[in-house]
């Protein structure tokens, strides 16, 4: 599990931020990091990766569920 530096990034989320206790502890990591301007990952989906997701999870008819019940 990665480290992370609590205080300094309480103070990043608390005092930068202007967040309250429960809505800094209410996010996840990587909500803090986009939100502090760290949140370089993944870029968008693009339609070729949207026809991937949907070739493996299709669309159903509708009331139907997925496994067949």
């Amino acid at each position: 599990m990665k480290d992370f530096d609590w205080p300094a990034l309480m103070r990043a989320g608390i005092h930068g931020l202007r967040l309250t206790p429960e809505q800094f502890w209410g996010l996840t990591p990587a909500e803090l990091q986009l939100m502090l301007g760290q949140g370089g990952g993944q870029a968008a989906m693009n339609r070729s990766g949207l026809e991937a997701l949907l070739a493996v999870y299709p669309d159903n008819e509708q009331g139907e569920r997925y496994g067949g019940e």
